[in-house]
């Protein structure tokens, strides 16, 4: 099943590649990969990534519409 989501764009946006994003995140650079690519992810990962990108966590609709 594939979920949306806004990390691709948000990141292309920013002009971050996707190992930045992972690096920011800490994460994988092979998770930010699946979660580009519809793949769910944990609630913890989602946070990390919301974080990442600047947005506190009550704006989490612009990255997750989940």
């Amino acid at each position: 099943m594939k979920y949306k989501n806004n990390v691709r764009k948000i990141r292309e946006e920013k002009l971050i590649s996707k190992a930045e994003l992972a690096r920011l995140a800490g994460v994988a650079p092979a998770t930010i990969e699946r979660i580009e690519s519809g793949a769910e992810c944990r609630m913890e990962t989602k946070r990390k990534i919301i974080l990442a990108f600047g947005f506190s966590l009550s704006e989490r609709e612009k990255v997750f519409q989940d």
